[in-house]
C-alpha cells in the first residue's frame, strides 16, 4: 500500500495540523476526501436580502464605476428613494437569479446609450425570462406589496430592486389591483419587461419619424411637445412573451394599468443616469388632430414634472445592512452526523438488556436489543469529539458504565438511571497536559479487563494512567514515560495478575515491533513486560487482545496475522494484502474474531486450540459489507457494522452460503452521507426549495445522495374535481385489509368512487347512503356496518347489501354541523352547544347521552386511544366563544379537564391519537397554530401543553398509516405530517403547495396511499418514509469527487474514480460522468488519462458566446513528483446527451478550483491564480487565452467570487481578497488574513464578510476593512466571527432546503449550506443584530437548565480551537442547544421563558420560526 493511500486516511479524521504543507505525492488521496476546490460562485445575489421596497445591490469597485453614493441618481431613482421599506425582506431562489444576473451580464456587456444587443443575445435573455416564475425570484401574489393597503389613495407600486451597475440593471414592479405606472421614457436603452403573475394593459410609444398629414408634419408644438406612434396598446399576462423596448423603437415609452395585481420584471441596459443627461421623464397625452380629423395611431406628449412615487429603498443602504447583518450568524444541523466511528456492546441500561452503543463523531446512541430488532433508546449530543467509547463493569456493580474521551483531552464517565431513563455523570475530568507533542497516530483509550485503572495515549513519549480504588472510583491521573515514540497502538492484555499492556509500535528504521509493559500503580511506573516480538509485517497496525484462559494478543498485519503470547507461542497465516482497521469478538473465550477490511471484505478469524493452548489460525471469508470502521457482535448471528465510508448496516451470518458464495444477509441499513466530499444545490421540482445531491462515501461505497427537506407525496393518479369538502375511505367489509371506496363529499352532495377489478377507479354508488345532500363523516362500523353522517342524520348502511339498516334523525329544527365516529360510537353537534353520543348495539343506532353545553361546538373527536381499537372511553370537544378544548368521559359525557387556549382563534380540529406508545391530543387552530398535549388515556388528564406554527390557515387533522406505523396528517397551507420519534412529536413539511382534505386510502393497488383534494384536483398518492429529510441513493461504486448542476442541459455532472486492485499492484481511473438531473440515469461518460485527477468542474458561460458549457479542472499525479507539475482545463458542451469536449488547455499545475468570472474563467493551479479569457480563432474554433494571474500562494485551494472580487483560501495561509483590474487587466491582492489557518472550505456570505472553516474543525468570518484609515489596515481582514462546529467542512455554498415563505419572518434570511466528512448537512445563517442578540440571551440562559452529557462544558466545546490558541466563540450562535428548547418539558419551557422574561408561548413561536430554516 503506498503513502498516498494511508495518508488519505489520516486527512479524512484530521488528528493534528502537521508543520508543513505535505508534499501533493501524499495531499493528493486526501483531496478526494476534504479538500473541497471550490466550484462555480458567480456574484451571488441571493446573499442580498430583497426588500419589500428596496434591496441589496453588488457594490462596483470604486476605482472603476460611482457606487450609489457618488453616482448621481436619476429622478425615477431619486424617487424610489423617497420612503425606507417597512415590510419584510425576502431571498430569492439561488439558481434562478444568479443565471438571470449572469445572461444580463453577457448581454449588456458593451452597453453603452443607444447599444442594441445582437440578435440573438435579445433572444437568449428573453427565452430566459419567458422561462421564469414567479417562486424563481422569491414573490407571489399573496405579498403585502400586491395589496392597497392605504384605500383612500391611489394603489401604491413597489419597486424590488435587485441589481444595479453602470451597464445594466434589474428589479421588479409590484403593482395592486388598478395600479398606475404613468407613461414614462427610456433614453437610449433596450428594456426587457417580463409580466410573471397577474393582467395589465400595456400602452407604449415611439417618437414618429414623419406626420400622417401631408398637410401638416410638424413633429412637435410650440409648447414642446412630440408627435409619438402608437406600438402597443392591448392587454398581457404571465403567458404573454417577454416584450423587448429599444433606443429608437419597440415602444420606448410606456405605461402601464393592473387589470389585477401584478408583478412585472424590468432588466434594462443601461440604467438611467441623471449625469450623462438620460434621466426619466414622464408625459402627459393629448390627442392628434389633423385636418382630416383624428389619428387613433399618434398621440402628443408633452413631458411633465411628475409626483408619481414608488416605495422602493435605497440600494445601497439595503446592501449595508444585508452586510452589517452577514456578521451575526447562527449555525444548526439540519442532517446529524451519520458516520459510525464507534461502537461497543454490553449490559449498560440493565444487567439483562443488551445494548449496543453507537458514537457518531460527536453524538452517542444507545440502543436495545429486542427479540424485534434493535430499538432506538437515547440518541444524545456529546460536547467534545469522541476519542474513546469503551464499556466496563466496576467491581460490586451489576451492570456497565461507559466511558467516554474527547478529542480536547476531556472524559466523563456515565451510568444509566433505569427510573429516570437518564444518562447519570459519575465522574469527569480533564487529562490534557501542558507540555507534550500530541500523537500523530491518533489518541488511544483503553481500560483494564479488570478494572484496575484506564489508559490513555494522548501525547508522544507518555502514557496516561487513571487509577480505580477499591470502590470503583477514579483516583487522581499521572503520566508515565513511554519510550517508543511512534505507538501505532495499545491494549491491555488479559489474565494478567498485575495490569499489563501490549504496545505495538515503529521504530527509526521504519521496522514494527511489540513490547508489553506492567503498570506499577503504586511506583507509577512501568516494569518491561514478560515478552516481546520484534520485525513484524510492516503494515501491522491493529492488536486484538485474547481473553483468557487463551490470552495473548493477535498482532494485524497487511500480509500476515500472527498471534503470541507470555508462552513464547507463535502462531502465523498469510493472508490477501489488505488493510483491516476494525474486528468484534464473537466469543466470550475469544476463540473466533470477525475482521473487517479496507475492501469491505468480512472475514472470520478462528484460534484453533488445545487445552487453553493456541494451536493455530484459520480465517474463513464471509461475505461483503460496508466498509467498517467498527464491528459489534450482537447474538444469534447477528452483526452491527458502523462505517464511516458508506452506510452502516445490520447483517446476519448464516450457516449456509447463498449462490454468490456469502454467508453475510443484510438485514438492516443506516443511511451513511459521509463523507461528504462536495455537494450541489439544485431545485429539480422548480419549487423554489433547493436539493443538496451529495458526494458521499468512499471507495467502493461511493455515492451521489439527494437530500431534500420534507415528505414528498408520489402522485399515481389526478383527476380534476372543484369544491371537494371532505374524503373518506371505507372497506367492503370490516375486516377487509384494504379499502375499497373513496367518499368524496361536495356542498350539495356526495359522491362514490371504487377500485374496480382492474384496480382503476370508478363512480359507484352506494343506495343506503344519501348522496344529494354533503356528507359530514363516513366511517367503517362494527357488524359490517357503514356509518354516514349528514346535517340531517346518521345512517347506517350494511356493507353486504348497501342497504339502509338504521337512521338517526336530527331534531327538528337542528341540524348535524360537526361530527365523529368510530366502529362502535358516533359524536355529533347538532347547533345550540348540543352534544349527542350514539352507540350502535346489535345493528342499531342508539342515543345513549345529550348534553347541552354553555357555547357553541367548533370540533369533536373520539378517535380510540385505550386498549379496544374499536371503542373510546374519552371525547376531545373545541370550543367556540371560550376558545377551549374539553376532555370529556364516555359515555356519561362528563367533563374531565377543561384547558383554556387563550387568544380569540377558534380550534377548527381536535384528535386524540397514539404515536409510539405515547397518547397525546392534538387541537389545530383556524390561523395555522397547532396545540400538542400528552394526555392520560386513563384518567384524561393533560400535561405537557406546547404550540407550534404550521401554516397560516385552518388545519385539519387525520390520522393515517404508513408501513405499519401511525402517524397524522395537517392538511393546510403549508401541509406537515406529525410523527413521533425517540417519544418525541416532530413534524415535516410535506412537499406540496396546500392540501385541503386527506384521508387514507390503503388499497391493494396501491398500498398504503393516501387520498389528496387539493384545489381543483384529487389525487392518489403514496408518501416518502417519514423523516424530516428525505434521501435518495445513486449508488456508484466508486469515489465521487466534485459535482455541479447544470439548468439548461438539464444534467449533473460529476468527477469520480474507480480503485482498482489486482494482485500485483494498486491504481486508479479518474472519469468525468454526466446523469439527466430528474432520472439520474448515466448519459456520458469521459475517461481522464492514465495519472489525471479530476479536481474541479463547474457549470458556465462566456462571453460572446450563448452556450453553456461544463469545465473540468485536472492534474496529473506522477508518482515521482510532489506537486504536480502538468494539468489540464478541459471545456465540455453537452449535446445530445453526450459530453463533447470542445477545448483543451494544459497548465503548469493542479486546477484545485474553476470559476466563472466576467464571462471568463478563474482558475486556482497550484501557487497561482490564472485569468483566461474566450477567443475565437480564425477557423471558427475557440480557445482558452492566457489574460493575467496573481501568484503569492502556497496551494491555492478554493476560490470565490463575487463581482470583481477574489476569495482564495489557501492550504496554510488562510483566506486572501484579491481584486481584478480591468484598465490594467491584473489581478492584485487587496487584503488577507495573517493567522496561520490551514483551509478546507471558503465562501463570500456578501461584499464585506467571507467565512472560511479549517482542519481544527472552526469555522470563522472575515471582513474588509474598507473604511480604514491606513494601507496597513485596509491590507488586513479583520476576524470578526469564531467557532467551534467539531466537524471537518469540505464545502459552503449559497442556498436553502426550505421553501422560504415571505409571510416568515424567516423568509428574508440568507442562508449557507455546509457539508462535512461525518455526514453533517448544516446551515449557517445570518441574524439582524436585534434578533442575534435576543437569541445569545436564550443560549446563555439554556446552557444553565441544559447540561452536558457528562458535564462537559458547552462554552469550552464551542470556543475557537487550534494549536496557537483557544478563545470564546464569537458572533456565531449554537443553534442546535437553541432549537433543543422545543424539547424541554413544559415547567423547564416555563423556567427559561422566565429568565428570559418573554411569555412561554412567545419563547416557543420564536424557536419553532428558527426550525424553519431547515
Amino acid at each position: 500500500m503506498d503513502d498516498a493511500f494511508s495518508f488519505s486516511f489520516s486527512l479524512i479524521f484530521p488528528i493534528s495540523t502537521p508543520l508543513f504543507p505535505p508534499p501533493f505525492s501524499l495531499l493528493k488521496s486526501s483531496l478526494s476526501f476534504f479538500s473541497s476546490p471550490a466550484a462555480a460562485r458567480k456574484i451571488d445575489l441571493s446573499l442580498m436580502p430583497v426588500q419589500l421596497g428596496g434591496g441589496g445591490k453588488v457594490a462596483e469597485p470604486k476605482d472603476l464605476a460611482a457606487t450609489d453614493k457618488d453616482r448621481p441618481s436619476s429622478k425615477k431613482n431619486r424617487r424610489r428613494q423617497k420612503k425606507p421599506a417597512t415590510s419584510a425582506a425576502i431571498s430569492p431562489p439561488v439558481a434562478a437569479m444568479q443565471t438571470l444576473f449572469d445572461t444580463s451580464r453577457e448581454v449588456f456587456q458593451d452597453s453603452l446609450p443607444g447599444f442594441v444587443p445582437p440578435p440573438q443575445a435579445v433572444a437568449r435573455l428573453a427565452a430566459l425570462l419567458n422561462d421564469l416564475k414567479p417562486h424563481d425570484v422569491g414573490i407571489e401574489p399573496s405579498m403585502s406589496c400586491f395589496k392597497n393597503v392605504d384605500s383612500k389613495g391611489p394603489p401604491r407600486v413597489t419597486y424590488l430592486h435587485f441589481y444595479d451597475c453602470p451597464k445594466f440593471s434589474f428589479g421588479i414592479f409590484c403593482l395592486p389591483k388598478s395600479a398606475v405606472i404613468p407613461l414614462h421614457n427610456h433614453p437610449g436603452m433596450t428594456v426587457f419587461c417580463k409580466i410573471l403573475f397577474g393582467s395589465m394593459h400595456l400602452k407604449s410609444y415611439d417618437w414618429a419619424k414623419s406626420a400622417p398629414d401631408s398637410d401638416n408634419n410638424a413633429l412637435e408644438t410650440s409648447d414642446g411637445a412630440r408627435l409619438a406612434k402608437v406600438n402597443t396598446d392591448a392587454v398581457f399576462d404571465a403567458s404573454s412573451e417577454t416584450t423587448v423596448l429599444y433606443p429608437e423603437n419597440g415602444g420606448n415609452l410606456h405605461c402601464f394599468t393592473a387589470r389585477t395585481a401584478c408583478a412585472v420584471l424590468d432588466v434594462m441596459g443601461p440604467p438611467y443616469n441623471r449625469a450623462d443627461g438620460r434621466d426619466c421623464s414622464y408625459y402627459d397625452e393629448s390627442p392628434y388632430l389633423s385636418s382630416s380629423g383624428g389619428d387613433a395611431r399618434y398621440s402628443w406628449l408633452k413631458e411633465n414634472h411628475s409626483t408619481f412615487e414608488m416605495k422602493a429603498a435605497a440600494a445601497a443602504a439595503a446592501a449595508a445592512a444585508a452586510a452589517e447583518m452577514s456578521v451575526w450568524n447562527y449555525v444548526v444541523t439540519a442532517h446529524k452526523p451519520t458516520s459510525v466511528t464507534h461502537s461497543c456492546v454490553g449490559n449498560f441500561t440493565g444487567p439483562n438488556q443488551l445494548n449496543l452503543i453507537v458514537a457518531k463523531c460527536t453524538r452517542i446512541e444507545i440502543h436495545l436489543l429486542t427479540p424485534q430488532g434493535l430499538q432506538p433508546m437515547i440518541d444524545v449530543p456529546i460536547y467534545g469529539r469522541i476519542a474513546t467509547l469503551e464499556l466496563f463493569r466496576p467491581h460490586n456493580e451489576t451492570q456497565d458504565f461507559l466511558f467516554i474521551a474527547t478529542e480536547r483531552y476531556k472524559f466523563c464517565v456515565l451510568q444509566w438511571d433505569g427510573e429516570k431513563s437518564e444518562l447519570l455523570t459519575r465522574a469527569m475530568g480533564d487529562v490534557s497536559d501542558r507540555i507534550g507533542r500530541p500523537t500523530d497516530n491518533g489518541q488511544i483509550g483503553i481500560i483494564d479487563p479488570d478494572c484496575r485503572l484506564i489508559g490513555l495515549h494522548l501525547y508522544d513519549g507518555l502514557f496516561k494512567v487513571i487509577p480505580f480504588d477499591n470502590k470503583g472510583q477514579l483516583k487522581e491521573a499521572f503520566n508515565i514515560r513511554l519510550e517508543e515514540l511512534q505507538v501505532l497502538d495499545i491494549k491491555f492484555l488479559y489474565g494478567c495478575v498485575k495490569p499489563t499492556i501490549v504496545v505495538l509500535y515503529q521504530d527509526n528504521k521504519d521496522a514494527r515491533h511489540v513490547k508489553t509493559y506492567e503498570v506499577a500503580l503504586k511506583d507509577k511506573d512501568f516494569v518491561e513486560g514478560p515478552w516481546s516480538q520484534n520485525n513484524l509485517d510492516n503494515g501491522a497496525g491493529l492488536l486484538i487482545p485474547v481473553p483468557a484462559p487463551l490470552g495473548g494478543v493477535i498482532i494485524i498485519g497487511e500480509e500476515t496475522i500472527v498471534y503470541c503470547n507470555a508462552n513464547s507461542t507463535f502462531r502465523a497465516i498469510p493472508i490477501k494484502q489488505s488493510i483491516i482497521r476494525a474486528y468484534g469478538r464473537v466469543d466470550p473465550d475469544g476463540s473466533r474474531y470477525l475482521l473487517g477490511d479496507n475492501a469491505g471484505i468480512l472475514h472470520l478469524l478462528v484460534l484453533t486450540h488445545e487445552r487453553e493452548r493456541v494451536t493455530g489460525l484459520k480465517i474463513e471469508y464471509l461475505g461483503e459489507t460496508s466498509i467498517a470502521s467498527s464491528i459489534s457482535y450482537l447474538d444469534n448471528g447477528v452483526v452491527y457494522v458502523g462505517s464511516r465510508f458508506g452506510d452502516s448496516q445490520l447483517v446476519k451470518l448464516n450457516l449456509q452460503a447463498d449462490p454468490n458464495g456469502s454467508y453475510v444477509e443484510v438485514l438492516e441499513r443506516y443511511v451513511n452521507l459521509g463523507p461528504i466530499v462536495d455537494f450541489c444545490v439544485v431545485d429539480l421540482d422548480r419549487q423554489g426549495q433547493g436539493q443538496v445531491v451529495t458526494c458521499s462515501g468512499a471507495f467502493k461505497d461511493g455515492s451521489l445522495r439527494v437530500v431534500r427537506n420534507g415528505i414528498g407525496i408520489n402522485e399515481q393518479a389526478s383527476v380534476e374535481l372543484q369544491g371537494i369538502k371532505g374524503l373518506w375511505s371505507l372497506k367492503s367489509s370490516f375486516n377487509d385489509p384494504y379499502d375499497m371506496y373513496l367518499v368524496v363529499s361536495f356542498i350539495s352532495e356526495t359522491r362514490f368512487l371504487a377500485m374496480n377489478m382492474e384496480d382503476e377507479l370508478e363512480e359507484t354508488e352506494i343506495e343506503g347512503f344519501d348522496a344529494q345532500t354533503q356528507t359530514l363523516f363516513c366511517q367503517n362500523a362494527i357488524n359490517d356496518l357503514l356509518i354516514q353522517v349528514t346535517a340531517n342524520s346518521v345512517r347506517l348502511v350494511s356493507c353486504t347489501s348497501r342497504e339502509l339498516v338504521d337512521q338517526w334523525n336530527a331534531p327538528e329544527g337542528f341540524s348535524v354541523n360537526v361530527a365523529s365516529a368510530n366502529a362502535s360510537q358516533v359524536l355529533l353537534a347538532t347547533g345550540g352547544g348540543h352534544l349527542v353520543y350514539l352507540e350502535i348495539k346489535d345493528s342499531k343506532l342508539v342515543e345513549v347521552k345529550h348534553i347541552q353545553l354553555e357555547h357553541e361546538i367548533s370540533c369533536v373527536d373520539l378517535n380510540p386511544i385505550g386498549e379496544n381499537p374499536q371503542y373510546s372511553s374519552l371525547a376531545a370537544v373545541g370550543m367556540w366563544t371560550d376558545i377551549s378544548v374539553r376532555i370529556l368521559s364516555l359515555p356519561d359525557l362528563e367533563l374531565i379537564r377543561k384547558e383554556n387556549l387563550g387568544g380569540e382563534i377558534v380550534p377548527r380540529s381536535v384528535l386524540l391519537c397514539t404515536l409510539e406508545g405515547v397518547s397525546y391530543l392534538l387541537c389545530a387552530l383556524g390561523d395555522g397554530h397547532l396545540f400538542s398535549f400528552l394526555l392520560n388515556a386513563s384518567t384524561g388528564e393533560l400535561t405537557d401543553r406546547k404550540k407550534v406554527s404550521l401554516g397560516t390557515q385552518p388545519i385539519s387533522l387525520r390520522t393515517f398509516s404508513s408501513k405499519g406505523t401511525t402517524h397524522v396528517f395537517a392538511s393546510s397551507d403549508r401541509p406537515t405530517v406529525i410523527y413521533s420519534s425517540n417519544k418525541k412529536l416532530l413534524y415535516s413539511n410535506v412537499n406540496l403547495k396546500e392540501v385541503n382534505h386527506m384521508c387514507p386510502f390503503n388499497t391493494a393497488a396501491i398500498p398504503d396511499s393516501l387520498a389528496i383534494a387539493k384545489e381543483g384536483e384529487l389525487s392518489i398518492g403514496t408518501i416518502d418514509d417519514i423523516q424530516k429529510l428525505h434521501i435518495r441513493t445513486i449508488p456508484l461504486n466508486e469515489q465521487a469527487r466534485r459535482i455541479c448542476h447544470q439548468e439548461q442541459s438539464r444534467t449533473l455532472a460529476f468527477c469520480s474514480f474507480k480503485h482498482n486492485q489486482t494482485s500485483i499492484e494498486e491504481s486508479e481511473t479518474h472519469f468525468v460522468r454526466l446523469l439527466d438531473h430528474q432520472t439520474f440515469e448515466f448519459l456520458s461518460i469521459y475517461q481522464l488519462d492514465q495519472y489525471e485527477h479530476g479536481c474541479s468542474i463547474i457549470s458556465c458561460s462566456f462571453s460572446d458566446d450563448n452556450n453553456v458549457y461544463y469545465c473540468v479542472g485536472t492534474a496529473y499525479v506522477l508518482p515521482e513528483e510532489n506537486e504536480p507539475s502538468k494539468g489540464r482545463i478541459l471545456v465540455f458542451a453537452v449535446e445530445d446527451g453526450r459530453l463533447q469536449l470542445i477545448v483543451e488547455k494544459e497548465t503548469k499545475g493542479a486546477v484545485y478550483s474553476l470559476n466563472a468570472f466576467n464571462g471568463k474563467l478563474l482558475a486556482a493551479i497550484n501557487q497561482k491564480i490564472q485569468l483566461y479569457k474566450w477567443t475565437l480563432r480564425e477557423d471558427g474554433s475557440h480557445e482558452l487565452q492566457s489574460e493575467c494571474g496573481h501568484h503569492g500562494h502556497i496551494l491555492a485551494l478554493y476560490t470565490q467570487t463575487r463581482g470583481d472580487f477574489i476569495v482564495v483560501g489557501d492550504l496554510m495561509k488562510s483566506i486572501s481578497l484579491l481584486v481584478y483590474k480591468h484598465e490594467e487587466s491584473a489581478i492584485e491582492e487587496l487584503a488577507r488574513d495573517y493567522n496561520a489557518n490551514w483551509m478546507s472550505a471558503v465562501e463570500m456570505l456578501d461584499d464585506e464578510i467571507y467565512i472560511g472553516a479549517e482542519n481544527n474543525y472552526n469555522i470563522f468570518t472575515v471582513r474588509k476593512n474598507s473604511d480604514a484609515a491606513t494601507d496597513e489596515e485596509r491590507g488586513r481582514l479583520e476576524v470578526v466571527g469564531e467557532y467551534h462546529l467539531g466537524e471537518f467542512v469540505n464545502r459552503l455554498r449559497h442556498g436553502s432546503l426550505v421553501m422560504r415563505l415571505p409571510d416568515s419572518e424567516m423568509g428574508q434570511i440568507p442562508t449557507v449550506i455546509f457539508g462535512t466528512i461525518n455526514g453533517v448537512i448544516g446551515i449557517i445563517a445570518s441574524l439582524p443584530h436585534e434578533q442575534y442578540v435576543f437569541l445569545e440571551k436564550l443560549q446563555s440562559t439554556l446552557v444553565k437548565f441544559i447540561k452536558g452529557v457528562g458535564n462537559l462544558s458547552h462554552e469550552q466545546w464551542r470556543s475557537f480551537h487550534n494549536d496557537k490558541k483557544t478563545s470564546e466563540a464569537r458572533n456565531f450562535l449554537d443553534g442546535d442547544l437553541i432549537e433543543s428548547f422545543l424539547d424541554l418539558s413544559r415547567n423547564k419551557m416555563e423556567e427559561v421563558a422566565k429568565g428570559m422574561g418573554v411569555p412561554v408561548e412567545e419563547l416557543s413561536k420564536r424557536v419553532e420560526e428558527l426550525t424553519r430554516l431547515h
